[in-house]
């Protein structure tokens, strides 16, 4: 790193950082966990759903897959159009448009139409992560971007936490509240609050560090000549910065193979953790529906005090190496799950599963915005993201239609584990490069 550019970073105050977390991340956050509660609701109402549509295993794992055609054809345009209109009008736009989409899915009443209400969500929902993604990069240098990054993907484990209590209350008391049957009602629920969700984000988001009237005149130009320093910097030891220029660089699509397979990962768990549960444990009927989605946030809950540990100890390492453990751990977790023969230590298999995963997510993303800048940084996290996305599409498919021919979920959990085996390799090579463009070890 070079003298001006570190004499640059270091003239922005600790407590400079801090407030900007306070007032930026809880609000993008609080934007995912819906986002992804939205994303994983038919996890927790899969059995009920099920039952009173006559769908099989596979279908829902069509219905959740289908959510991500749109969403990889549509999340580059929609990163590029967040940089000309910001991130406060863009993110809205995306927030009220799937917001009213998740309502409307309510009244679905078949296959047909349910695939046809996913596709839809997938479009209008497109952009949300890699804007957040490319967001942060605004405010955040590389020396807070670890704790950063990770603080947002905290928001996974958290919307898993606070889904799985929201969607059992509501599939207990939907029919009494609202006079529709529970997973409708939790549809109807969660698309109202995406809608009021939007509206905050307009009101109090942002765009840039200079459009913060909450930071002081010398905070807003400290943090404004940080980014600018370091992004001359990145460019300096060879970071992309053209639009073109990352959509075609192989590093680029090598770290989207990375980011499929950890997507991979989590994927299937979201959507299927309840049915897994239920499966193992025999739970049948509306009791074992909420007693599998109460126990389902178990992991999360894990994760989540996973990756405040894992934050704190990964500041110290080298971004691939900050990705490589977990993701390790992720791995054995599902192979360990395989071999339960009961519901507890299937929970605990799935526990080391899911923290590994989501801490391996919170680490990877310093790893493109090094080798990333300016247009680069827009498209190239667009890319990786939606590619990677294809993963939403295949997991989900792929492990309701191995549990639909085996009568079991072990084949598919073992298929997960290899894949996120072969992208650890992956990302020894394609991400070692891209970190060697930093100049420096973090």
């Amino acid at each position: 790193m070079s003298s001006t550019a570190a004499s640059t970073k270091d003239s922005v105050a600790p407590s400079t950082w801090r407030k900007v977390s306070v007032r930026i991340i809880p609000l993008i956050g609080l934007a995912y966990v819906v986002s992804f509660t939205d994303r994983a609701n038919l996890g927790f109402i899969a059995a009920p759903m099920s039952r009173d549509l006559h769908l099989s295993s596979r279908q829902i794992g069509l219905a959740a897959g289908v959510f991500f055609i749109g969403y990889v054809l549509v999340e580059v345009p929609s990163n590029l159009l967040l940089r000309r209109f910001g991130a406060r009008i863009w993110i809205a736009r995306i927030m009220i448009t799937w917001g009213l989409i998740t309502a409307a899915t309510s009244a679905v009443n078949s296959a047909g139409t349910l695939f046809l209400a996913r596709l839809l969500l997938g479009f209008a929902e497109a952009g949300l992560g890699a804007g957040i993604l490319l967001y942060l990069t605004y405010w955040f240098p590389r020396r807070q971007r670890a704790w950063a990054m990770s603080l947002f993907i905290l928001m996974t484990p958290i919307s898993a936490i606070i889904g799985s209590p929201l969607a059992a209350a509501v599939l207990t008391w939907g029919q009494r509240v609202f006079g529709i049957t529970g997973w409708r009602a939790l549809f109807l629920v969660e698309g109202l609050l995406t809608v009021v969700v939007s509206v905050l984000i307009f009101c109090f988001l942002p765009n840039r560090p200079r459009d913060a009237r909450w930071l002081e005149p010398h905070e807003r130009d400290g943090i404004e000549n940080v980014i600018a320093a370091e992004a001359a910097e990145h460019r300096a030891n060879g970071a992309l910065s053209g639009l073109w220029e990352a959509l075609g660089s192989g590093r680029v699509w090598a770290m989207a193979v990375t980011w499929f397979t950890i997507a991979f990962g989590l994927y299937p768990l979201a959507y299927f953790l309840p049915t897994m549960i239920a499966s193992i444990t025999h739970s049948i009927g509306p009791a074992g529906d909420v007693s599998s989605v109460l126990l389902s946030a178990i992991p999360w809950a894990a994760a989540m005090v996973g990756l405040l540990i894992w934050a704190s100890l990964a500041a110290r390492r080298s971004a691939v190496t900050a990705t490589m453990i977990p993701m390790a751990l992720g791995a054995v977790g599902l192979v360990l799950a395989t071999l339960a023969s009961s519901g507890i230590p299937f929970v605990l298999a799935v526990c080391l599963s899911v923290t590994g995963i989501v801490c391996a997510m919170g680490q990877y993303w310093r790893i493109p915005a090094i080798g990333l800048t300016g247009a680069a940084a827009a498209s190239g996290i667009a890319l990786i993201n939606s590619v990677s996305n294809l993963s939403g599409f295949v997991g989900p498919y792929i492990t309701g239609w191995i549990e639909t021919a085996t009568g079991s979920f072990t084949y598919a959990l073992l298929t997960i584990a290899i894949l996120m085996a072969a992208g650890m390799l992956v990302l020894l090579t394609a991400g070692r490069r891209m970190e060697q463009l930093s100049g420096s070890r973090p």
